[in-house]
């Protein structure tokens, strides 16, 4: 019954064909129906850590598959949050997380997917993107002069950039998963009003000044863009190798408890198993067993 209950709440985040894609249709208060508060989330969470823990410790040792979860959103929807909570039971040896931030100048002198290309995770790791190759197609996108900075040929720059960068971007991830990568994007959709408050709440609270930047509420006022750029991007890149998870994110343990779950049931659909032992390495075992013995 809990099987089928999470399935249902995933599938109705869950996006893998765009076609139609309404980004309004998607609540950010949304919890799933569950019977549910706050004060009951911290065991679920912790449960689902658990298990996400054990599925990646038979993806290192498996050593064929990896992941790469992708984090998008507006400032304060909880991305630092959502890592920090659902990634915390996993064993670092196989888990790397990439934050992406402007690009650098040597970055700037090279195509938009180069500087991610050095971050994706190698066979049996987690790679987690704070923030991805989307900010070409949403950032850039509302703000053009970051477009200027970038030195393409003019003769490139025509009004399909955006629908060819999105078509480079879906081509990227389907080779990806042809690969053997896992690509799984979260978008956590936090409300305007929301945002309002975890800012105020920034300014309020000394301890979490140094995370509020003047520059926050200036991108507010381009809210109605980047919905614009969001939507346009979930509807030309979801797909069923490359899904797009909308996640509510106003209840920051409600968000946690869907990315924790998308993740878990994503490893489970990769028939993950311990390395089996041959004759050969058995064999060796017993050897070692009797010289340990001796």
């Amino acid at each position: 019954m809990m099987e089928t209950r999470v399935e249902k709440i995933l599938a109705r985040y869950r996006v893998e064909d765009g076609t139609g894609f309404r980004l309004r249709a998607h609540k950010p208060d949304d919890d799933g129906g569950l019977d549910l508060d706050k004060d009951g989330a911290p065991e679920m969470l912790n449960r689902g850590v658990q298990y996400l823990a054990t599925q990646q410790d038979m993806l290192y040792a498996q050593d064929r598959w990896s992941v790469l979860c992708i984090f998008q959103a507006m400032d304060a929807a909880g991305k630092d949050s959502a890592i920090k909570h659902v990634f915390s039971g996993v064993n670092p040896q196989g888990c790397h997380v990439a934050s992406f931030k402007a690009p650098s100048a040597t970055e700037l002198d090279h195509d938009f997917l180069w500087r991610h290309q050095h971050w994706l995770p190698q066979r049996g790791q987690i790679g987690i993107h704070n923030r991805s190759w989307y900010e070409e197609v949403l950032v850039a996108r509302v703000h053009p002069t970051i477009l200027d900075r970038q030195k393409l040929p003019p003769k490139l720059v025509t009004k399909r950039i955006w629908n060819e960068r999105l078509e480079d971007i879906a081509a990227y991830e389907r080779y990806l998963s042809r690969q053997g990568v896992v690509v799984l994007k979260f978008f956590l959709h936090v409300s305007e009003e929301e945002q309002r408050r975890r800012f105020l709440k920034r300014i309020d609270e000394p301890e979490k000044n140094w995370k509020f930047s003047a520059n926050d509420v200036t991108e507010r006022q381009h809210w109605g863009d980047y919905m614009k750029a969001y939507q346009a991007a979930i509807r030309s890149t979801a797909a069923p190798h490359a899904p797009w998870y909308v996640v509510p994110a106003d209840r920051k343990w409600f968000t946690r408890l869907v990315v924790v779950a998308a993740i878990a049931r994503a490893l489970e659909g990769l028939g993950l198993h311990y390395p089996e032992v041959t004759t050969a390495q058995r064999q060796a075992l017993m050897q070692a067993r009797e010289a340990l013995e001796a």
